[in-house]
């Protein structure tokens, strides 16, 4: 597991835990390491999740698919980020959405009963534990205020507003392309395509390739409250 220390390390569960001490609790539990190659299926939805899963290694991609074909990109998490928290404890613990492999990836798998040893092993996994349910709420919440907005510039505007304070900057990268971005925001390709060269030619903000610099940050909180 020494291999993995870098990425463990970085996992919001071990946050604050010493490598040695993250090695001690691992060694009296539990665990599972899955690996998978680019666009391999992690879980289907509907599926029963009885783990919470770290990943080591790679990119994942959550998905939800239409019976129409049509497919919404959720979520992209990469190494040190955990998923399935929430449904290891949940009386309904099926995945409600398809995860697939980006690329090659290696993922840790921990089951229920186990996360609670850990847990009893040390205070600050639980601490950490209960964070990242209070940050997938958030996370949750701005989902749906961004899909909540009538107009495509008004979820532009606040998907950019929301990572411009994730960031720290006005000038954001962003870790997908064009077309992930519109499945995030529930957009046609083309409509967000279209609507962020209006953006540009108003001289709110300037992108190129996967970044985007923000010139009018007013602009952006005007445009919600139109």
């Amino acid at each position: 597991m020494k291999e993995y220390m870098d990425q463990l390390s970085k996992c919001v569960l071990f946050k604050g835990i010493k490598n040695e001490e993250i090695l001690n609790i691992l060694d009296k539990n539990n665990y599972e390491v899955a690996k998978y190659y680019k666009d391999e299926l992690i879980a289907i939805e509907g599926e029963d999740c009885h783990s919470l899963g770290i990943i080591l290694k790679g990119k994942i991609e959550i998905q939800k698919v239409y019976p129409s074909g049509q497919v919404m990109t959720i979520n992209i998490f990469k190494e040190g980020n955990i998923f399935g928290e929430s449904l290891v404890f949940s009386d309904k613990h099926t995945y409600p959405a398809t995860i697939t492999a980006m690329e090659y990836t290696e993922i840790m798998f921990i089951k229920r009963e186990d996360i609670i040893k850990i847990s009893m092993l040390n205070s600050k996994v639980l601490t950490n534990f209960v964070s990242v349910l209070s940050h997938r709420i958030l996370m949750l919440n701005n989902r749906i205020t961004n899909l909540s907005q009538d107009t495509i510039r008004k979820k532009i505007s606040n998907y950019l507003l929301h990572e411009s304070k994730a960031q720290n900057t006005t000038l954001l990268t962003i870790p997908f392309t064009r077309k992930r971005m519109a499945e995030l925001l529930n957009i046609p390709r083309p409509s967000l395509s279209r609507e962020l060269i209006n953006m540009k030619e108003e001289g709110i903000l300037d992108f190129d390739r996967n970044t985007i610099k923000i010139l009018k940050l007013e602009s952006l909180e005007e445009a919600l409250f139109d």
